[in-house]
């Protein structure tokens, strides 16, 4: 089928809003009309090349949510009319990973930036006569798409399409960093370095889990702000700047865990990360940097010497299977705020705008809404 979509066809580029040519369902597969999709920066690392990507064009997006309308052969989950999330990490359920419980490591994530489909190999979207490489084998920048199964995960079909697609990837991400990965516990006092969307979302997971004193570290003055409504109990504008009010806030103990979740991660942040995290305590790596970056800053003796953790992150630990319908019903219960971290939304013709006003800190997060002039 012809549809529109979001391209990018170099570094450095604008998204380039055009038509493109959709293959129908193969061996596995399912097609999804779109209702919305999450404007996430990992994106942006597409545009910047610090995620690097083997050719152009690129179909953006890998947040998103939608129903099913067409149904491939041998597809066992899902019906046409279900309501599914796009799952940014594919979960095949058999492979070591997923047997052991650690669905976000799903070795089919490894093809995730090729464009090749799970299926048979092939290339599903075509543009200008070029194949295109969808965004983690996903293209949510589209209001349709053609995807594997285990890269869609039903859900309650009362669940708001906008706030949905916000479980894909960020939310996920953010939630997992406190709950799985630092693994917050009553009492703690925690440091979130970064609060956009993902962070937002680290918060919310330390807020539910107990967490005494959380600190929200961000530049931007709005972010700060926002932190505090939703549930920070104290705001700085860097890790520099904070270290001192945390070692009188905690008597020289610092944090039990420090969760890193800014847009753009560098090495030279490691080091007054870990001068924040307390003795034994935990520093979680959240943020992305360049696929180039190979140098980190930090002091290898107080790290030692002082038995910190340095953890990476990805997908917050999270089994997208379970954890995204869970995050959905504490949303529904409200012990989620998925709703107020939607600053914006956007047409599709408007994708530019919203990646300019996360670069220029007016959104938490933006997302995507599709109509019929879209389609």
């Amino acid at each position: 089928m012809k549809t529109k979509g979001a391209l990018l066809w170099g570094l450095n580029e604008p998204w380039s809003v055009e038509e493109i040519e959709l293959g129908d369902p193969r061996d596995g597969e399912v097609q999804i009309r779109m209702e919305a999709a999450g404007m996430c920066h990992s994106d942006y690392h597409l545009v910047t090349g610090a995620t690097p990507m083997p050719s152009f064009p690129v179909l953006g997006g890998h947040e998103g949510a939608g129903v099913v309308t067409k149904v491939g052969p041998n597809v066992k989950r899902l019906k046409e009319g279900d309501h599914v999330v796009l799952s940014f990490i594919p979960a095949c359920g058999a492979c070591d990973p997923c047997t052991q419980g650690h669905q976000n490591l799903c070795d089919l994530g490894g093809g995730l930036l090729t464009g090749q489909s799970i299926s048979d190999g092939s290339y599903r979207i075509q543009a200008r006569g070029q194949n295109v490489i969808p965004m983690a084998l996903l293209g949510t920048f589209s209001p349709y798409m053609t995807v594997h199964e285990y890269s869609a995960v039903k859900i309650d079909e009362h669940i708001p399409f906008e706030i949905a697609a916000l479980v894909g990837c960020g939310t996920t991400t953010g939630w997992g960093s406190a709950t799985n990965v630092a693994q917050v516990r009553p009492g703690d006092t925690v440091a979130i370095a970064g609060v956009g969307g993902v962070g937002m979302a680290a918060l919310q997971g330390a807020v539910v889990s107990g967490a005494r004193n959380i600190i929200a570290i961000d530049p931007v003055a709005f972010k700060r702000e926002q932190a505090l409504k939703f549930g920070a109990t104290h705001a700085y504008a860097s890790l520099e700047e904070a270290i001192v009010p945390v070692m009188e806030l905690t008597w020289g103990k610092m944090c039990d865990k420090v969760i890193l979740t800014m847009g753009e991660m560098d090495g030279a942040l490691v080091d007054p990360a870990l001068t924040l995290t307390a003795k034994a305590g935990t520093c979680v790596v959240t943020s992305m940097g360049k696929m180039s970056d190979m140098d980190v800053k930090m002091n290898l003796f107080l790290f030692a010497m002082l038995q910190k953790t340095l953890k990476g992150n990805v997908f917050g630990g999270a089994n997208p299977r379970h954890e995204i319908p869970m995050l959905l019903d504490l949303y529904k219960s409200g012990q989620l705020n998925l709703q107020d971290m939607i600053s914006n939304t956007y047409s599709l013709e408007q994708v530019n705008e919203g990646y300019q006003d996360m670069l220029d800190g007016k959104n938490l997060r933006g997302v995507i809404k599709y109509t019929d002039a879209d389609r």
